[in-house]
């Protein structure tokens, strides 16, 4: 996977890094540039990268700083695949979770920063991630895995680049998001649901996901299971953006049609004015959704 090695394409200096990185990243800080020469070595590599995760909102640049330091890229990628065998059966443990979640903080950095997000991208990094949104346990190891995950491809979304976008939905986060949506944690239910939301906020995410029946109710069956859930929850985080993902759906003609007869009816019926009162964004959406289908 040549692509996913990219600080292996130029000479490093003393510094560590490649003579590649773009003219405005500055070097890095002599304690920031350590901590990541000390991800090559096996020794040094956990405590480097919990530092790393730990300070990686002080320093606005790490993300080109992994990304065309020498060797970093595939360190982090050895630390995502030695986890494999863990997973099925599954025997993760707390330690080795929390080690592969460091790693993918920092991930989540490369993914979020404009100079390193699109190369991230073409190197199909996030491909290695997907093992882990198919783990069903329950466990806490493996809830922290999911949802740090998530966080990754939720920080490429969150940009609303129609290229990304183009990306994900020939691969299959719609029905990894889906099943967390289902089943998981309110927290990585939430950041799942967002992920669909960014999807389908782009036009052809929107078609890819209208395109068939099938898929079409997949994801409204999704959406409908969690409306169900809210009724008790009252989660007013998560119940915004259902609401957001339905009134999108609303936008598809034939979504919209399809709609008439399955929204829930809990939408109509007050169940959600106590929990939406505090949120007239929300509430809007929810009005405008039964406007749209209703009418």
């Amino acid at each position: 996977m040549a692509s996913a090695l990219p600080a292996s394409r130029g000479p490093a200096g003393h510094d560590g890094m490649v003579s590649a990185k773009p003219e405005e990243v500055p070097k890095p800080p002599p304690e920031l540039a350590a901590h990541i020469l000390d991800l090559i070595v096996p020794e040094k590599r956990e405590s480097a990268l919990l530092l790393l995760s730990k300070n990686r909102e002080r320093y606005p640049d790490l993300a080109p700083y992994l990304w065309w330091s020498f060797g970093t890229m595939s360190v982090l990628l050895q630390e995502i695949v030695a986890i494999y065998p863990s997973l099925s059966p599954p025997m993760l443990t707390a330690p080795a979770s929390n080690r592969v979640c460091n790693a993918l903080a920092l991930l989540q950095c490369v993914a979020s920063h404009k100079l390193t997000r699109m190369r991230f991208l073409d190197a199909r990094i996030v491909l290695y991630l997907y093992p882990f949104l198919s783990t069903s346990s329950e466990a806490k190891p493996f809830e922290y895995l999911r949802l740090t995950s998530l966080g990754v491809i939720g920080a490429l979304v969150k940009h609303d680049d129609p290229k990304i976008v183009e990306f994900l939905i020939r691969t299959d986060i719609i029905p990894l998001s889906l099943g967390i949506m289902g089943e998981g944690t309110e927290l990585s239910q939430t950041v799942a649901v967002f992920i669909l939301e960014k999807i389908i906020l782009d036009q052809n995410g929107l078609g890819h996901v209208c395109a068939t029946p099938e898929r079409f109710y997949a994801v409204e069956g999704i959406l409908r299971k969690m409306v169900t859930s809210l009724e008790k929850t009252q989660s007013a985080r998560l119940l915004k953006h259902v609401i957001r993902c339905y009134f999108r759906l609303s936008d598809h003609t034939r979504a919209r049609e399809a709609l008439q007869t399955c929204i829930p009816p809990s939408f109509s019926d007050g169940t959600f004015q106590p929990v939406l009162k505090a949120d007239p964004s929300a509430l809007l959406w929810l009005d405008k959704l039964l406007k749209a289908v209703l009418k």
